[in-house]
């Protein structure tokens, strides 16, 4: 593995970025978004030290998630009770699904910018506001500016991660080190972010 993530750190920016973009896409995709690590991709990226690599990481995640989720959408929109009731409307769940909907109808846009930070539902709520006939624009515009925060946040716990690792001495790869820490300070941030989420959530309920 930490081969692997060296051979990874010594691509070309260009490939690297490109690679970064097909993961966050698939990210953004129900039920395949939980089998793929989005957020350690993204401490990877920045675990390259390159120069541009900060501002090249956020324009690739917010490129490959507004792809994915436009699609989700688009599909939500054509298919959408078709796919509630198929076998992926099974393995999502009616209970989560329904959920969706109840967060887009109460929140609206909000809850599209707000969907990087909450798992599960930021594949979900795409496809269900596609259903709820949700404008594209409005949609597309929430979701690019939900993204920019995630991928800003990611890259800024990645740039401290790095930082903190070349304060150990003899350490290994810094890409690997970078994905470890920024993980070990994203929890406590991310935690933070969907309890006051919940809280919000809650509060539109009542």
């Amino acid at each position: 593995m930490t081969d692997l993530l060296a051979q990874v750190g010594e691509l070309p920016t260009t490939l690297l970025m490109g690679m970064l973009g097909m993961v966050m896409l698939a990210d953004a995709v129900p039920l395949l978004g939980v089998l793929v690590p989005g957020d350690a991709a993204v401490l990877a990226a920045v675990g390259a030290g390159r120069p541009a690599t900060g501002l090249a990481t956020v324009v690739a995640v917010v490129a490959g998630c507004l792809a994915g989720w436009s699609l989700s959408f688009l599909a939500g929109r054509r298919w959408g009770e078709r796919l509630r009731r198929s076998r992926l409307g099974d393995w999502i769940g009616e209970p989560r699904w329904a959920a969706a909907e109840a967060l887009l109808r109460r929140g609206g846009g909000r809850m599209v910018l707000v969907a990087p930070f909450l798992p599960v539902f930021n594949a979900l709520l795409p496809l269900a506001a596609g259903g709820l006939r949700m404008s594209y624009r409005r949609f597309a515009a929430c979701a690019a500016l939900g993204a920019t925060l995630w991928a800003g946040l990611y890259v800024a716990l990645g740039i401290t991660a790095r930082a903190l690792t070349g304060l150990l001495p003899g350490a290994p790869n810094p890409t690997v080190l970078t994905m470890a820490v920024g993980l070990l300070l994203a929890g406590p941030v991310l935690l933070g972010t969907r309890h006051r989420l919940r809280a919000v959530t809650a509060a539109d309920a009542g």
